[in-house]
């Protein structure tokens, strides 16, 4: 039975990583999860100063072409390598981390349905949304404390090239969700209607295969 694949979009900060970390919990094993935030182009090629100041909200700053031939293999029951990417310099470390292959694929990034290509393997296309403070404030937290930024440098970048590209991309990228989720509720609520939704998935697979084995 072919795996149910579900993209998680919305806004940097809006809450999608941690909704993807509840689903992950819930489904366990039966879950696989790709992150579109490990398909950034390697920079190693560019002088420091020179990465600082690539526009990594851009669709182009990602490696759609990679994420899409993983999300395939993955849907033809074969593992994947998914690159180790270091936030801080910018570029792929040279190591992987195996991803295998699972009736239930998450895919999670601010421009997984601003890709076509992605957008026609969604089987459940999901909007996470929050208010811009919001937004920011989250992201502040995470790349100060993960991503080695300092909260000038994420303000900074946040007026420069995430909030332009949340509108010219990330925003309008909200039509084509089935499901819409408010960011900023209850995250239990926000699991169970996740779990609904791909609980009926399942079922409608299920039946699908039963159909066509008769």
């Amino acid at each position: 039975m072919r795996s149910a694949v579900l993209g998680l979009a919305g806004g940097s900060g809006a809450g999608k990583t941690t909704l993807v970390n509840g689903l992950a919990s819930r489904l366990g094993d039966d879950a696989s999860v790709l992150w579109f935030d490990e398909y950034y182009h390697d920079l190693a090629h560019l002088p420091v100063e020179r990465r600082a100041v690539v526009n990594y909200d851009h669709p182009d700053s990602l490696d759609e072409a990679l994420l899409v031939d993983h999300l395939d293999g993955l849907l033809a029951g074969r593992a994947v390598d998914v690159p180790i990417y270091d936030f801080a310099s910018h570029t792929r470390t040279g190591r992987t981390r195996r991803v295998e292959p699972r009736p239930v694929v998450v895919v999670d990034g601010i421009l997984v349905l601003a890709v076509p290509e992605l957008r026609r393997r969604l089987d459940l296309a999901v909007f996470v949304d929050a208010p811009a403070e919001v937004r920011l404030a989250r992201r502040m937290d995470r790349d100060v404390r993960e991503r080695g930024r300092t909260a000038a440098m994420v303000q900074s970048q946040f007026e420069a090239t995430v909030a332009p590209m949340h509108e010219a991309f990330v925003g309008p990228s909200a039509i084509h969700a089935d499901l819409h989720v408010d960011g900023t509720g209850d995250m239990v609520a926000n699991l169970d209607t996740l779990m609904d939704a791909v609980e009926h998935l399942h079922s409608s697979y299920l039946h699908s295969s039963y159909l066509h084995s008769s």
